[in-house]
């Protein structure tokens, strides 16, 4: 996601086209599905690479292993990791996960977790499934560490270049519009509202990060 912060309005405002659906999702549920004992887990890092907060990838697949989780991989540098044999303690992984970052990179490194199956069930749910972007339109996935309730609904920037159009679980769809050719960032309002931690990816990216995932 691109840096800065933008603020927020909530409640219904007369002539609002925002259109607000929240999709039932399990995706923070710290038990996996009966039968699931072994998932793929995707771990989304949040601000690493950018300056101050550099991740090696290589680095960061050593440190997965280290802590006992098995078939460590990466896909690209914005901080996207896959593993198994993690269990089903969803917050004892994030617990081990965030503090191994911190002892070796000396910052720290918000995580949130989806499965593959998560992943897949949030991309199929998403408002931008066979949608094309206007060149100045941008369409995002925002993972958050907890369920967003529609009591934090309809959001959007005040100057409406972001608006989240929907929700699926903890996850948020938001569509950037972009001025004078810049985006701004819409995770630190969504963190605000929710008493979330978050951090995104672009609807295509995340496809792609899914895709990756299924090929371990």
């Amino acid at each position: 996601m691109a840096p800065g912060s933008g603020r927020a309005r909530r409640g219904n405002e007369e002539g609002t086209r925002t259109h607000m659906r929240t999709v039932p999702s399990d995706a923070t549920d710290v038990t996996a599905p009966a039968g699931q004992t072994d998932p793929t887990y995707i771990a989304f890092l949040r601000a690493v690479n950018v300056p101050g907060r550099k991740v090696e990838m290589a680095r960061l697949r050593e440190v997965l292993t280290q802590l006992g989780f098995t078939g460590a991989r990466t896909y690209i540098a914005s901080g996207n990791a896959f593993f198994t044999g993690a269990g089903n303690d969803r917050a004892r992984i994030v617990e081990r996960v965030e503090a191994g970052l911190a002892e070796t990179f000396g910052f720290e490194v918000p995580t949130i977790l989806r499965t593959t199956d998560e992943l897949r069930t949030e991309l199929a749910a998403s408002p931008f499934v066979g949608r094309q972007p206007a060149p100045d339109e941008r369409f995002s996935m925002v993972y958050s560490s907890g369920p967003l309730t529609d009591g934090g609904f309809p959001l959007r920037s005040a100057k409406g270049d972001w608006e989240v159009l929907g929700a699926c679980g903890a996850t948020a769809y938001v569509r950037w519009r972009l001025v004078n050719g810049r985006p701004v960032n819409p995770v630190p309002a969504i963190e605000k509202t929710f008493g979330v931690q978050a951090t995104g990816r672009f609807f295509h990216t995340s496809e792609k990060i899914l895709a990756a995932a299924g090929k371990g």
